[in-house]
């Protein structure tokens, strides 16, 4: 019966959010909606921005502490959906609606067991934390919020992963690749093409290959993802920007790869930012190998969460795919929402950090 109820409540708080649009930078009414419910369980909601958290009853600072974790910020609708995103429906088994897959459903089910721990003892603290602006890495997100908290030992964060536990995740640097020349009349020899100076980078990009691969996450990625460059046909640009998309592995920091990079391209290179790298815990921790013991297979993910902004050891689970993730008719089945309650259960009673 307590199994039926958990799943009921989880279900019922994924339809609630899934009919509030929370866009990321947009979160706040689902913030209020969370902060308000944990209220009414009759727990003390801490608040920053659109973050929402809560720590567990008679916290002790001699414990070490898990954090539970997972976003309440989706990506804008795609086009190509036939049912309204805003509005939750279930048809055959599954619930469909924008942010249900990602990660509305490892949310729900990461606040009931949250709630549950609260009412067992365990040999260690569990803080709840539901986090914004995760879909564009946002400076108002996650990494606004860990200095508000107390020190962390393990974080399970909830994505989509079929609820095998992603150990490695890739991370992410992009880089703004300037090409400066000298503009004149295209119909005669003049100027500089600006264009013709970025190729030589643009192939390097293309051919060029990281030495380290990881046994779980592979070799580094670099992708040219956009170029730009000139005003009318018959001017030689002067300007040629490109944008590369590069995708680290956990044997390199970015700043490492940006450095690197920089020894072999004659153009201007910026990056956006360093902050988001990759993440890896090892598979001997105790929490993975009960994982395993359990039946769950570690793997590495290529794509990013706000795990690239912990300072401490963490690993990502949750329950649907990564593949129905910023898609058009999103949605998650009830089974795997019943299956995560019962793996996250099993997995965080008795758990050792």
């Amino acid at each position: 019966m307590k199994d039926e109820l958990m799943l009921a409540e989880a279900v019922n708080l994924l339809r609630s959010l899934i009919a509030i649009p929370s866009v990321s930078r947009e979160e706040k009414e689902a913030a209020d909606f969370l902060q308000t419910y944990l209220e009414l369980q009759g727990m003390s909601a801490g608040r920053k921005g659109n973050n929402v958290w809560c720590l567990s009853p008679f916290f002790r600072t001699d414990r070490p502490t898990l954090l539970l974790n997972s976003h309440i910020d989706t990506v804008k609708p795609v086009s190509g959906w036939r049912k309204d995103p805003f509005t939750p429906q279930e048809e055959n088994g599954k619930i469909y609606g924008l942010g249900s897959n990602d990660a509305g459903a490892s949310l729900v089910c990461l606040l009931q067991v949250f709630l549950q721990l609260c009412r067992q003892q365990q040999n260690y603290n569990v803080i709840f934390l539901a986090s914004c602006e995760e879909e564009i890495s946002g400076s108002g997100g996650i990494g606004s919020v860990l200095e508000e908290l107390p020190p962390i030992a393990l974080a399970l964060v909830g994505e989509p992963t079929e609820m095998h536990p992603a150990i490695a995740e890739k991370g992410l640097m992009v880089l703004d690749v300037t090409a400066t020349g000298r503009s004149g009349h295209a119909a005669r020899e003049e100027g500089e093409n600006a264009i013709y100076r970025i190729w030589d980078d643009v192939a390097w990009f293309r051919d060029f290959h990281f030495p380290r691969i990881s046994p779980l996450l592979g070799p580094v990625k670099m992708s040219v993802t956009q170029i730009q460059a000139g005003t009318q046909h018959n001017v030689v640009p002067d300007t040629c920007t490109c944008v590369v998309d590069i995708r680290s592995n956990e044997l390199y920091s970015n700043e490492e790869l940006f450095a690197e990079i920089r020894t072999h391209i004659s153009c201007e290179a910026r990056a956006r930012s360093f902050r988001l790298n990759s993440s890896r815990i090892e598979e001997s921790h105790p929490a993975v190998q009960k994982a395993i013991r359990m039946g769950r297979v570690p793997f590495g993910s290529p794509t990013l969460s706000d795990q690239a902004l912990m300072p401490f050891p963490s690993l990502k689970m949750g329950p649907g795919r990564s593949a129905r993730s910023h898609t058009a008719d999103e949605y998650v089945m009830i089974r795997e929402i019943r299956e995560a309650l019962d793996i996250y259960m099993e997995w965080l009673d008795g758990l050792e950090l």
